[in-house]
């Protein structure tokens, strides 16, 4: 734990798989806080410790170091009385207990705020799930592509005519993760005040609702049915799109009209600031497909990284990467957005830094745990001796 950090001293106890909730967990873990996994050993702990196709050794993958570092982990068996006890007296000491289960499940493991104030008043139960625990979906199973999938995503997404299209990433998860976070810290304030804690609820079908944002004010207000359109365009600003270059793509984005003009004086076109087609914002809109023929025959004179050298600065623009342009960038190195950290099993493991710098400094990465690595220490804290430590594995309850 580093006490410099601002969540340092925050207990949270955490039941979680995949990716939502260990990815809103691993924010308070990287800004300090004592997040610890409680982990069945008997079903290999969380799920990505086995999930290919890249691995560390036993229960270690890629994809577990990804959502899980600077975490503890303590195996307990919540199916067992032993284990049960000892979970409750972990919570004693605890600010927050976490779990992204089905909504039907917190209810009926004890993981809510009515099976767990008793033993710390002041305790925040935070569930995510993947459509709440008070309507008749609370038993669905529910993952991020379905969320996409139901709320639009699949339709807004990729080229028209083609087959509906999810985004590359589970940014639902994420998103609903990082929800559930802000969701807890603000919850942790109110704590501070009151001394008394609650049931925090956050689920995927609601925040990717919410991600609809302004498209969903259009059609809710306005019966606007936004759709996609060529080249990952702006529904309503242009030009921001994707541009033909000699050798591939550039995006640029011109989201006002100071930016329209500099990309006209850039380009040497003046003549389209008064070509009624394109005079307004309105009219570009309008015209869309025909300015892009225009811009397309000017762009592809040049290779992308001379459009770059020529635009970055005096208007948003950036070049098309794949993922392994991407990482490889080395402007990702040079701000220290890709780290290195030497894992056992793989000296030369690199990972990906938190995006948040404290005093211009990036957050610590300390690796994922190994499973119920930390059992026995904290165990010992929770006032346990060794024999009896001994006796809750034997039993299977740790």
């Amino acid at each position: 734990m580093n006490p410099t950090l601002p969540l340092a001293g925050i207990r949270v106890l955490t039941f979680e798989n995949f990716g939502a909730g260990p990815f809103g967990s691993m924010y308070l873990a990287d800004l300090g806080a004592e997040v610890i996994k409680i982990e069945n050993r008997d079903q290999g702990g969380d799920a990505t410790r086995s999930m290919g196709p890249f691995f560390l050794g036993e229960h270690d993958s890629h994809f577990f170091q990804t959502f899980n570092l600077n975490k503890k982990s303590v195996t307990l068996n919540l199916k067992l009385d032993e284990g049960r006890q000892a979970f409750r007296r972990l919570v004693r000491k605890a600010d927050v207990v976490m779990n992204n289960l089905r909504g039907d499940q917190p209810e009926k493991l004890g993981l809510d705020y009515t099976a767990l104030g008793a033993s710390n008043p002041r305790i925040l139960c935070a569930h995510l799930s993947a459509y709440g625990r008070d309507n008749e979906r609370k038993g669905w199973p529910g993952y991020d592509y379905l969320m996409q999938a139901e709320a639009g995503y699949l339709h807004l997404t990729g080229e028209p005519g083609t087959p509906p299209a999810r985004m590359g990433l589970s940014i639902v998860d994420y998103m609903t993760g990082l929800t559930t976070a802000v969701a807890v810290l603000s919850a942790l304030i109110g704590v501070m005040k009151s001394g008394h804690g609650g049931d925090i609820d956050v689920s995927l079908f609601d925040v990717a609702l919410h991600q609809l944002t302004y498209p969903g004010s259009w059609y809710l207000n306005e019966g606007h049915n936004t759709e996609r359109l060529p080249r990952s365009s702006h529904p309503s600003a242009v030009p921001v799109q994707l541009l033909r270059t000699s050798d591939g793509w550039i995006f640029v984005m011109c989201m006002t009209d100071k930016f329209w003009q500099a990309l006209l004086g850039e380009l040497g076109r003046a003549d389209l600031a008064s070509d009624a087609r394109f005079a307004t914002s309105d009219m570009r809109r309008r015209n869309r497909d025909e300015l892009t023929e225009v811009l397309d025959s000017e762009f592809v004179r040049r290779k992308t990284r001379q459009w770059l050298d020529r635009l970055q600065g005096l208007l948003p623009a950036a070049p098309v990467y794949d993922l392994a342009e991407a990482l490889d960038n080395p402007y990702a190195s040079a701000i220290g957005m890709v780290r290195a950290l030497p894992h056992p099993a793989r000296p030369d493991f690199r990972v990906l830094a938190n995006p948040i710098k404290l005093d211009g400094a990036r957050l610590p990465s300390r690796l994922a745990p190994g499973l119920g690595e930390h059992t026995d220490s904290l165990l010992r804290e929770a006032g346990y001796s060794d024999a009896e430590i001994a006796t809750l594995r034997e039993r299977g309850a740790a």
